[in-house]
């Protein structure tokens, strides 16, 4: 059994824009949830004596818990980039997120 879920949602007046999917997946025992977030937020410069850019910033992590027969991993990476168009300085900061839960659905298989 598979399920999937697509969400974009893009809001005009924020200059903000977001894309969620999400993966539910059971196979030969095994559940699998994968989800995965883009965040993108736009904001022009006006003072271009205050522009600093902030530094990436990655995080992931990778939990087993053989107890409970669950593995979990997340992995987020935040950043940010200056764009021109049409002689306007725009500052463009994004947020990609990725998180894998892999489960046992019987008490014998063990991952």
């Amino acid at each position: 059994m598979r399920e999937l879920v697509f969400k974009n949602i893009t809001s005009n007046d924020k200059n903000r824009k977001v894309i969620v999917s999400s993966e539910l997946v059971d196979n030969k025992g095994v559940r699998s949830a994968i989800t995965r977030h883009f965040i993108c937020l736009v904001k022009e410069v006006k003072d271009q004596s205050q522009m600093q850019r902030p530094v990436p910033y990655l995080y992931v992590l990778k939990e087993r818990n053989s107890k409970d027969h669950r593995e979990k991993f997340l992995c987020r990476i935040k950043g940010s980039v200056y764009a021109v168009n049409k002689d306007r300085l725009f500052h463009i900061v994004f947020m990609h997120s990725l998180r894998i839960c892999v489960t046992s659905i019987t008490e014998d298989l063990k991952i």
